[in-house]
């Protein structure tokens, strides 16, 4: 896997990625921290709402990002949003009112909804071998899960010699360093030779997207993977502290689990990739994962579960969730031209987000009004229509090379 870090463009961009991962990672316990501040026994309520903000965000501007992208020099672009994010990260620790958060969140992931996306589509213009592709998927999603589980530790080893609010010196840092990295190497811009209206490229993303079969399938095993995802996030704490009694510290070993059977998948999905057709591999993943929830609703309603059966149950949760959407960027590169790729992956951006932004409060209010045993059982069966859905509408044949060209749409 590591032998595409040979290519000098696609190594500074994935050091990009895992310095600003880094510095999310420090903003996401600072910002609890400064909730808590502000707000007190309601910080709970102030990071709920900021993480709506954060999906109405993604949902909202992904679009308009793609459509102002598409005429835009695409490393300018990114290291643009990066200096927003470092500049936005940098004002977080003058904040003294909890709307002044709102807002900065607002801005911070509005610049991330533009980021992603076009960082994203850059990567099959550097890596056009698609089993190079391939191996750089997994090493995204690698980053991701390992994000997750040191940048806790870290900033708990900062907030040994700093206070909370230093920790958002280090995100700006860390989106800096990214820019930094970005404006080392240079990219492809593929631009489309038509021009088009705003509002034709705003929504082509969307229509290239819900034009294509397979990509419709997709956003089926997103809806079901979105659902096995919520309920971990959304959850697990409640789950460890109130049904198991167990401490915080039980709350990152819980996490850690799943976050480790998302690493074990992006290991092995370069092999598999290369054995099975993309959506086998992935239906099978949304299968497991959804299999393996409603295995986790079982051992509640029958038996006590210990923190060492939940960290195994959600452990497979998470190896079936990176299975079903680590292979998703290869879909979207071979369903767009070169020049429709930041819009169709604004798409799915855009259109997973929704999904989670209709889940993530969905599983809180369940466990809310029923017991575990019972909320796993709901959202084992909230993913069960993206299942059929994906079965149902994607097309059986996986073929490499399918035609891009979409007449019916202007």
């Amino acid at each position: 896997m590591l032998s595409v870090l040979q290519n000098r463009t696609y190594r500074h961009l994935l050091a990009a990625q895992v310095v600003a991962l880094t510095g999310t990672g420090l903003a996401t316990v600072a910002l609890g921290l400064l909730a808590y501040q502000l707000a007190g026994d309601a910080a709970g309520l102030v990071l709920g709402t900021a993480l709506t903000i954060k999906m109405v965000a993604y949902v909202v501007i992904a679009p308009i990002a793609a459509a102002l992208a598409e005429r835009a020099d695409r490393r300018r672009m990114l290291v643009a949003l990066d200096v927003v994010r470092a500049l936005v990260a940098m004002c977080l620790p003058f904040v003294t009112e909890i709307w002044q958060i709102y807002a900065l969140i607002f801005v911070l992931q509005s610049a991330s909804a533009g980021f992603t996306p076009a960082f994203q589509a850059t990567i099959p213009d550097v890596l056009t071998d698609e089993q190079d592709y391939t191996k750089a998927l997994s090493l995204s999603r690698l980053a991701y899960d390992m994000e997750s589980l040191l940048s806790p530790m870290l900033a708990a080893a900062l907030l040994l010699f700093v206070s909370f609010d230093n920790l958002f010196w280090g995100t700006g840092l860390g989106f800096v360093a990214s820019a930094l990295l970005v404006v080392s190497v240079a990219l492809p811009s593929p631009q489309s030779t038509k021009r088009r209206g705003i509002y034709q490229r705003t929504t082509r993303g969307v229509r290239l997207y819900l034009a294509t079969p397979r990509l419709r399938g997709l956003l089926a095993l997103s809806w079901a993977a979105a659902a096995l995802s919520a309920m971990v996030i959304v959850n697990t704490v409640v789950i460890v502290r109130t049904d198991l009694g167990l401490s915080a510290s039980a709350v990152a070993i819980a996490l850690a689990g799943f976050g480790g059977g998302s690493m074990l998948a992006a290991l092995i999905l370069p092999r598999l990739l290369g054995k099975y057709k993309d959506r086998r591999v992935m239906l099978s993943g949304a299968i497991f994962g959804t299999a393996s929830m409603a295995m986790s609703s079982t051992a509640f309603a029958l038996t006590s579960v210990s923190l060492t059966g939940l960290t195994l149950l959600w452990a497979c949760v998470g190896f079936g969730y990176s299975a079903t959407l680590t292979p998703s960027g290869r879909l979207l590169t071979r369903s767009a031209r070169p020049e429709d790729r930041p819009a169709v992956f604004a798409a799915q951006f855009t259109l997973s987000h929704a999904c989670w932004l209709v889940l993530y409060p969905l599983a809180g209010w369940i466990l809310t009004q029923t017991g575990t045993a019972q909320t796993l059982a709901w959202m084992t069966l909230a993913a069960v229509p993206g299942l059929v859905a994906a079965t149902l509408i994607a097309p059986g044949t996986d073929h490499k090379t399918v035609s891009k060209e979409h007449p019916d749409i202007s």
